[in-house]
């Protein structure tokens, strides 16, 4: 028999987003869990964000005109 491993509901939403559609969620798990890098999502550059946050502004402007 295998382990069982309890989650809330939002982890497991968190999770269903990560899971690509061919995996399980084991491997899922694993993956997340190696050592191929750390898991940065959403995590951006200080130049990023202000490229996104100008971006933004750029198209708010455009729909005022």
């Amino acid at each position: 028999m295998s382990p069982r491993i309890r989650v809330s509901d939002e982890a497991k939403e968190l999770l269903e987003r990560l899971k690509r559609d061919d995996e399980t969620f084991d491997e899922l798990l694993h993956r997340l869990a190696s050592d191929e890098g750390s898991v940065n999502i959403g995590a951006w550059s200080s130049e990023e964000a202000e490229g996104a946050r100008e971006a933004v502004s750029r198209s708010r402007e455009s729909f005022e005109r």
